[in-house]
């Protein structure tokens, strides 16, 4: 193979779905790979809602993985089923009736999987030790034109590309730009329900496995099933970015959370209560963040970016892991390819074509947080819905 990261080492900070893509792509192509993640072990935490996967992007990238079987093993049938709920909980849209459950190829269809499953998939496609766990990225020092980097555990390690992979607040991505994150205006408090068809059987029996999506007076609650039973769901609505530490609540408090709900979304039916009564504490507020859409930066030969360390972007188009996953496609095929006669110019169209898309998807996905936080939102949604 010729290849311009021969006989280089990879080090590749974050080990979510862009991190972990990347790595397998590239050790397909024979490449030396290290995965270096903060998590103490594969089981350290929870993880997070349901993934939809979308043709151009996140499947194109398991399919480039070899993962297509593995994927089609664990992903969620039904689970990409919606309804659009006034704030009444009343249905005004269902394509539970017509969505097949198994499209794959056509545009439109977008299985939905776990993150658990999603990562064990691509952490058991790796070569026996590439993850290197208890990894917390501190700093790294440019070395024999590479980079050493340090550790919180006091592991130093050396690489001759880096790659951050460490996500929207990423520690790697100042050692190449100096632009940060913009708040959007917008904020999500996430809570999970454990154990649904016990501690919210109305919302359980409503969900029917998919998801909701409840709009009403410029707020909204998105709710995903999970497939162990458990249920995710974000109120999610305008504010300061400072929300969380002026508003003074303690969000390990589900009942004080179940007060601010009632206060902040009083038009809203008593049957979403049993959501805030029953969530694990503690809720946790999420700013919504998006880097300027016409970012740029000097390209280095031995460092770049992909996922949300390289563009944050807010999830109402979902497409932040579908980006990260296409990232590692399009950076693997430029670090293995023979069209370019050095890794700078190789990273520099990586990041040139990554930089343009990833601007496209911020701006739909800011355009989106727009129309679902507005005055129109459930009419606005159920127009595009039906238009698809």
């Amino acid at each position: 193979m010729k290849m311009l990261i021969e006989n280089k080492s990879i080090a590749i900070v974050g080990g979510g779905p862009g991190g972990l893509t990347l790595a397998r792509l590239l050790q397909l192509k024979g490449a030396d790979v290290k995965v270096y993640e903060r998590d103490l072990n594969k089981n350290a935490r929870v993880q997070g809602s349901p993934l939809d996967m979308h043709e151009g992007s996140g499947m194109d990238a398991l399919r480039g993985a070899d993962l297509l079987d593995e994927f089609k093993k664990n992903y969620r049938p039904g689970a990409d089923k919606a309804l659009i709920v006034n704030e009444h909980a009343e249905i005004v849209f269902s394509d539970h009736e017509t969505k097949p459950d198994e499209d794959f190829g056509n545009q439109h269809f977008r299985p939905e999987i776990d993150r658990g499953p999603l990562r064990n998939m691509l952490l058991d496609s790796l070569q026996p030790e590439t993850v290197v766990w208890d990894s917390h990225f501190v700093s790294m020092e440019a070395q024999n034109g590479g980079w050493l980097l340090h550790f919180k555990n006091g592991y130093s390690a050396y690489a001759d590309i880096v790659i951050a992979a460490d996500g929207a607040n990423s520690k790697i991505r100042p050692y190449l730009t100096a632009l940060k994150p913009i708040y959007s205006g917008i904020l999500m408090l996430e809570g999970n329900v454990y154990n649904a068809e016990k501690a919210a059987p109305h919302i359980k029996e409503l969900i029917k496995d998919g998801k909701i999506m409840a709009f009403g007076n410029n707020k909204n609650l998105l709710l995903g099933q999970k497939g162990n039973g458990d249920l995710g769901f974000y109120a999610s609505f305008r504010t300061d970015e400072n929300w969380a530490k002026e508003s003074g609540l303690d969000f390990s408090d589900s009942k004080k959370i179940l007060e601010w709900f009632k206060k902040e979304y009083p038009e809203w039916s008593d049957i979403w209560y049993e959501l805030f009564e029953n969530a694990s504490v503690p809720f946790i507020p999420r700013p919504i963040y998006s880097m300027p859409l016409d970012q740029t930066w000097e390209t280095q030969s031995n460092l770049t970016l992909l996922g949300d360390a390289a563009h944050v972007m807010p999830p109402f188009a979902g497409e932040g892991a579908n980006m990260a996953m296409l990232d590692a496609l399009e950076l693997s095929e430029c670090l293995t390819s023979d069209q370019f006669s050095t890794l700078q110019e190789a990273i520099s169209h990586y990041e040139h074509q990554m930089r343009q898309r990833a601007a496209e998807a911020t701006k739909d996905s800011l355009e989106n947080g727009e129309k679902m936080h507005s005055e129109t939102a459930l009419a606005t949604m159920l127009e595009f819905f039906t238009s698809h």
